[in-house]
């Protein structure tokens, strides 16, 4: 029955229901509930209130009032999401704050700003529903053992001191698109554990002496010191070039290994080879020797700081097992320069360099070149495949 006709029906035994004995209101209230599907408690309220109080409105169900149904608001919310690469929704919430100040695609109102800033991951969840898309694709693997050497480089055993920035993970990422046949360019992706800092760098091959010059380089551009390096057994990391860079220096770097075909060693970077490489490069053939000044061009500039200032991500705290349950509770999502500024190991000199960059940085400009430099490497790639 519609609303309509529920309320001609009410308004039709209203005045039989009042001028009726006990016995005949009993049946006529029985009747109302069945034909109208309400609640008895309900049906008597409706009977017993002043005919002149109610309206068609009242009889429909009132539910909480909407919040967040301003079309601007989802707007708003849609470009700081694809501006960020679609991240989740609970990272979402956190990177809002971060993105808002520097939205300048319309003018919103102080009500707005006021809303997104309070709004829940559920609620940007359902306003999103429709707005999801999802990833499928996978890369090649191409790591090889490495020699003879794997036994002066240890198999990492959770030695590290993971709350202390300086301990990285490293990896290589290949531009081959589907076939390893030939050269082509490689990315060396770097990430810190405590801070989820990151560093990339292309390689023509992944001969020995590119990886060690991007190695160095690298390295130059952290914030903080290297004090542990650990990779797979990949022949680009495990060869006496990467063995003597770190371990014949005045301060030795803790140089490991993870355990042979066990990738999860490697959790954390094999994590960034996706959301800082993949997603935004693609599987495409990268076999042009030119790409790679472009690349790095890109990789030590816009890429570096919108990864690093302005992308979040959640972090690993704790695991146990309870049972037959792995039960794993992680941080509130934040950005490398968030973790860094709260680390009690970095120091303040470079805590306030780190924050006069930031203080200079647009997102949105920043997303909007790695565009179009993203774009013209993927055109170049594409002429130099044809």
């Amino acid at each position: 029955m519609s609303i309509a006709a529920k309320y001609e029906y009410f308004q039709a035994i209203y005045h039989r229901y009042h001028s009726a004995l006990r016995k005949e209101k009993k049946i006529i209230l029985d009747e109302f509930c069945n034909n109208c599907n309400y609640n008895r408690k309900y049906a008597i309220r409706l009977l017993n209130s002043p005919l002149e109080t109610k309206s068609i409105t009242n009889l429909s169900r009132r539910g909480r009032k909407k919040i967040y149904d301003d079309a601007i608001l989802e707007t708003v919310l849609t470009d700081i999401w694809k501006a960020t690469n679609l991240p989740c929704s609970k990272r979402l919430k956190h990177l809002i704050p971060l993105w808002l100040p520097f939205y300048k695609k319309q003018k919103i109102s102080e009500q707005i700003k006021q809303k997104l800033l309070k709004i829940s991951a559920a609620t940007i969840d359902r306003i999103m529903a429709s707005s999801r898309s999802k990833f499928s694709k996978r890369g090649l693997a191409t790591t090889k053992p490495g020699s003879i050497i794997k036994k002066k480089i240890p198999i990492k055993t959770d030695q590290w001191d993971e709350q202390q920035p300086g301990f990285l993970e490293a990896d290589t990422v290949a531009h081959c698109g589907t076939s390893m046949a030939g050269m082509f360019i490689h990315t060396v992706n770097w990430v810190d554990i405590a801070t989820q800092w990151t560093e990339q760098r292309a390689t023509w091959g992944k001969g020995e002496i590119g990886v060690l010059n991007a190695v160095g380089d690298m390295e130059s551009h952290l914030p903080f010191p290297l004090r542990g390096f650990d990779s797979d057994n990949g022949s680009e990391f495990l060869n006496w070039h990467l063995v003597r860079h770190f371990l014949k220096r005045k301060h030795p770097v803790q140089f490991t290994r993870s355990r042979p075909y066990k990738k999860n060693d490697n959790a954390h970077i094999e994590n960034k080879n996706w959301t800082h490489i993949r997603q935004y490069l693609g599987y495409q053939r990268f076999e042009d020797p030119q790409l790679v000044e472009m690349l790095n061009e890109l990789y030590t500039n816009e890429w570096n700081l919108y990864f690093n200032f302005f992308n979040n991500s959640f972090k690993l705290i704790e695991k146990k097992r309870i049972k037959s349950k792995i039960v794993k509770k992680f941080d509130p999502p934040k950005t490398p320069f968030q973790r860094i500024i709260e680390s009690e190991f970095i120091t303040t000199e470079t805590k306030q360099q780190l924050q006069r960059i930031k203080d200079n940085l647009d997102p949105f400009e920043l997303q909007k070149q790695m565009a179009r430099k993203i774009k013209a490497i993927i055109k170049k790639a594409t002429n130099a495949a044809a």
